[in-house]
This record gives structure tokens, sequence and C-alpha cells, in this order.
């Protein structure tokens, strides 16, 4: 029995790029049929031909993915597979969010494109999830990227950003984890509620689970009201944590409830809460060797990793530089620094350094050369000798402390100082005081001797943070 070739509609305004499409699909057996604008698309639509669409998204008379819903309606079973030369985030979501069959980045190998064709004529004739309420868009977005391992991290993004699947976002230092899970949170359904981060590393150890889960008042020395935890605040939207492989083991049990059951315990509290967030965690970490070295939950990673967007560094991107480079150009001018522009031979300087910082070094010489360089365009010359200068200034990597080693260190120095002698009664008290001196201190200097400010960032009532001011000899403003 023959079967009848399946039928590939095509609009493409490039005629080059639509000839070798259309011989390309032509080898593998189809019919084709094509147009190079979208009101000839729609009158082959209108008149039921075709089995697939290939589209261009940015046709001369009109953009494919507003004619899309038209073409759904007339042609609910014909599978669409678009394709676009902006690569970015946002237009990889909106095309996922109009039920495209496929989207492939221009450019892309005609291999690709001949194998989604050829999974979407298999897939003619069953059913298809409806298309998603569109998010509100506005092209330049933050993430930027034409390279393909960014355009794969913004394929990903666009399937699971209308979910709530947990992400684990991996990658070095400044390439960009946070911008990724606040896209994820601002282009999702849970985008009217709030965006919560919290970085792992930057909380000592022992108030990680009162400032995730919140605690009750009383709960423990100190406690002298009750505080709301992150999980409490990104009710209804997202939470991010930030530096996850940071966390202590004990937080990783009460976060592996969350995951597993839905709700938390506060510190201090008889009832568990039920959660309504969406978890996106981010390490710059290797958790698959902090398991091994038993720092790290192996049940918590796979209950995190149920999506991995693994984000590469700059150096394994180097084309994106230049369109990177120009959107931290727009950035710098609408804050009000200098217009200037790169000149060629700058950018091809800028691909030949390494990044160790990634992104984020690459926007901070954007921005230091602006205010530096007097003239308008920005050469290679000039680029290398501001590196040279960063490579001779470039100090001796520090090591940044927590505050439980620090104080361990503290404490093990003083021992050793005894030499084998008993340390006098009342250590704890002293140990504490020590350490809760400069915490006060510091927090008034922040909040500029205002005692209310500082009794909220600290959790504690104003009535004991008066007490403390007055028992330890603090001055305060007011």
């Amino acid at each position: 029995m023959n079967t009848k070739p399946a039928h590939i509609l095509v609009a493409e305004d490039d005629k080059s790029v639509r000839l070798v499409v259309q011989q390309a699909l032509a080898r593998q057996g189809y019919t084709v049929q094509s147009s190079g604008t979208a009101a000839g698309l729609w009158k082959l639509i209108e008149a039921g031909r075709g089995d697939v669409l290939i589209s261009d998204i940015g046709l001369p008379d009109g953009d494919a993915l507003d004619l899309l819903p038209r073409i759904q309606q007339k042609r609910p079973d014909m599978p669409v597979i678009v394709m676009s030369a902006r690569s970015t985030l946002l237009t990889a979501v909106k095309a996922q969010q109009t039920g495209v069959f496929e989207y492939l980045p221009k450019p892309f190998e005609l291999r690709s494109l001949v194998e989604a064709t050829s999974r979407a004529v298999g897939s003619i004739g069953q059913s298809r999830p409806a298309a998603a309420q569109p998010s509100a868009f506005e092209e330049g977005g933050p993430l930027v990227g034409r390279s393909p391992p960014m355009q794969d991290i913004f394929k990903a993004m666009a399937r699971v950003v209308g979910t709530d699947l947990t992400v684990l976002i991996t990658g070095e230092s400044g390439t960009g984890k946070e911008l990724v899970a606040r896209a994820l949170h601002d282009l999702g359904s849970r985008r009217a509620g709030p965006f919560v981060p919290i970085n792992m590393a930057a909380i000592p150890r022992n108030l990680v689970e009162s400032e995730l889960f919140g605690h009750e008042k009383g709960a423990f020395v100190g406690a002298d009201t009750r505080m709301s935890g992150r999980f409490e605040q990104a009710e209804g939207g997202s939470l991010f944590l930030d530096e996850v492989g940071d966390m202590p083991p004990e937080a990783q049990t009460r976060l592996l409830r969350v995951l597993q059951d839905g709700e938390y315990l506060p510190v201090g509290a008889n009832r568990p809460v039920k959660a309504n967030v969406r978890i996106i965690a981010a390490t710059n970490q290797n958790l698959q060797q902090l398991m091994q070295q038993g720092l790290f939950r192996e049940d918590l990673f796979y209950r995190l990793n149920v999506v991995p967007l693994r984000l590469p560094p700059l150096r394994e991107r180097a084309e994106d530089i230049g369109p990177l480079v120009n959107h931290f150009l727009k950035q710098a001018a609408a804050g009000g620094l200098p217009v200037r522009r790169f000149a060629p031979d700058g950018i091809r300087a800028l691909a030949t350094w390494s990044w160790p910082g990634n992104v984020r070094e690459l926007e901070n010489l954007v921005r230091r050369l602006l205010v530096l360089v007097g003239e308008d365009v920005i050469s290679a010359e000039m680029i290398e000798r501001e590196l040279a200068a960063g490579r001779e200034i470039e100090a001796e990597p520090i090591e940044v402390e927590s505050l439980s080693n620090s104080v361990d260190q503290h404490i093990r120095k003083y021992f050793e100082a005894l030499d084998g002698a008993q340390p006098p009664p009342g250590l704890h008290a002293r140990i504490l005081r020590e350490v809760e001196f400069p915490l006060i201190v510091a927090t008034l200097e922040l909040t500029r001797g205002n005692q209310v400010k500082a009794a909220e960032i600290l959790g504690i009532n104003r009535n004991t943070l008066r007490k403390r001011i007055r028992e330890l000899g603090i001055w305060s403003g007011r």
C-alpha cells in the first residue's frame, strides 16, 4: 500500500534560505509549497494545504507568532515549526507559549530541521497542549546570547517557564544564575507573586533554618518576637536558593521535607505550614563531589535536580561578547554614563580574554572603560592596557571565611595562648558579648542610629535592643 508523502508548507522571506529548505525537505520525499509572506501563507492555510508548517517568525508583512492563533483555530491538527534570527529568550518563551511544535534559532543545521520535521510528521493526529496565556513581553531582556550553548538554555527555559518544576542552575560565579532564576519567575505563571532570593553562603550556619522557615516567639534565646521566614515571604511566588551547596545538613533535611511533603515547620512551631512556592536553586559547586564527601544529601540533590540548567562560562561562548557589550553600553547610557562604542578590533581583543569572572567581569570592565577612557571609540589598545593594569594590581585571592569558622579560629587561638591552663569561668557569656557588641554596633551604623530599624533587622524587640545597648555600653544616636 502506497503512503501519501506529507505535505510541508514553508514560509520564509529570504529566497536563498527558502530554496535550501525546500530542497532538503524534497530529498526526504516530502512535497513542499512555499511562500515569502504572511498573506501568501494564510491563503495556503485557508485552502487546506499542508500537513506541517515551517515558518520564519519575522515575515515582511507580519509576525508568524501573531498569526499562529488563527492558524491553530483553522488547522488545530497542524504541527508548526518556527525559525527565528532574533534568538532571544523572550522569542523562545513566546514560541513555546503559543503552542509551536519546535523552535529553531537561526543559524541552524539542516539536519536539525529535517529531524524536527520528521518528528512533526509523526505527531500528526495527536492531541496538542493548549497554548498558554502569554506573558507580558518586552524585547531586550537581561539575558543575552546567540551562541548555541545559550540557545539551548533559552529553549530549556522556555519549556519549563510555565511550570512549577524545581530547577537547579549550575555554573561558575558571574555566569548569570540569578538572572536566569529571575527570568523563570518573571515569565512564568507565578510572576504576580514575590521573587525572594536568599544566599546560603552569606548566612551564619546556625541561623539558616530560622531565616528559611521562620521562628516562633521564644523558640530560642533572643527570639523575642515571631519572625517570618523566606518560605512565608515567597508565598505564591518563587524562592531562589542561591549557593545551595553551602546549606548545613540540618537545613538540608528540612528542605527535603518541603520538596517531599509540600510543608515546613517553623523553628519552635508545633504545626507544619503548607508551602506554596516554586523553588529554584543554584550553585557554583560540584554537588556530586559534595555528596561523595558526605556534605550534601543525595536524596535532596535528586529532588532539586528535576530540571538541570548548566550555564556556560563566557570563555565557551565568545561569540556572545559583542552582543553583551552592546547590551551593557545601552544599560550604562540609560544610567547616565558616557555614550561610547567599541571598535571592531576592541571586540576581537575582548574575545581573546579568559574571563575568570565571566559576564560580571565583562560588565565591570565595560563600565570602567566608559569612565576612564576619554575617547568616543574604545580600541583594542585601550582594552589591552586596562586588562594589563588589572593583572598588575591583582592581589592574592582572599579566602572569605564564614562567621562560624572565624569564631572557631579565635577560640582555638585563645585556648592555645592559655598554654594548657583552664580559662576563667564565664567564657560562654564573654564570647557571646564579643560577637554581640560588633553586631549591634554595625547594625546601628547601617541604620544611622535608628533603633527601630536596627531592632527589625536584628529580629529582636526594640526594648531588648535598648537594654543591650545600655548593658554593653554602646552609644546610639537615637
